[in-house]
């Protein structure tokens, strides 16, 4: 991922920490739950007496683990991508098929946000007990906090990937090779010498 004083790469730079955050917020939330894991089965051993609500705790942070981190691994062209077509196309070739898929992904996530934001809408009720209209089944947790996690997070993705457009649609007009604000393809060997610098300096 390049930088330069550009408008395009300083708003890149302005949305980096909010990913960061929702990260970080993934990570916790996994972090938690092997937590919540270790005292239900100490718990269960020494005092017959597992932690209530185990399951419940799990649905509730499977939305924070699944979805949070997202945006930030779109970012840097982490998730999941067809290396093996996209590593064969050179220039304006290449920046026209990642525009297309971006811009595909990104009228599918703003579908996804408004409906999951009109799930989390039917879930929230102030006038009822922890303003939810549903809970957990074994110790009555709300749901709608998790409910929201998605649209949030869709929200991130959604503007992270409208950065990516303008970046793609930038460099297919003006045919650069080597744009900003977009996750750049690496070949199997620069991929191989990275994970090798990476591997020596964790020496």
């Amino acid at each position: 991922m390049l930088e330069d004083s550009s408008l395009l790469s300083r708003l890149d730079r302005a949305l980096l920490p909010v990913e960061r955050f929702c990260a970080l917020l993934s990570g916790l939330a996994i972090f938690s739950l092997m937590f919540l894991a270790a005292y239900s089965v100490f718990g269960r051993k020494f005092f017959q007496s597992p932690l209530a609500g185990y399951v419940d705790y799990i649905e509730a942070a499977m939305p924070i683990i699944a979805i949070m981190g997202v945006s930030y691994v779109q970012r840097d062209g982490s998730h999941i991508r067809m290396d093996l077509l996209v590593g064969n196309l050179k220039g304006r070739l290449l920046w026209l098929f990642e525009l297309i898929t971006v811009l595909l992904i990104l009228v599918l996530i703003l579908s996804l946000t408004w409906g999951a934001w009109e799930h989390f809408d039917r879930s929230f009720d102030c006038s009822r007990p922890f303003c939810s209209r549903d809970s957990s089944i074994d110790i009555g947790l709300p749901i709608w906090p998790s409910k929201l996690v998605v649209p949030v997070a869709f929200a991130v993705l959604s503007l992270r990937l409208v950065l990516q457009a303008v970046g793609y649609a930038r460099a297919f007009v003006l045919g650069l090779e080597a744009p900003v604000a977009v996750p750049l393809t690496l070949s199997a060997a620069e991929q191989a010498m990275l994970e090798a610098e990476a591997m020596e300096g964790a020496d």
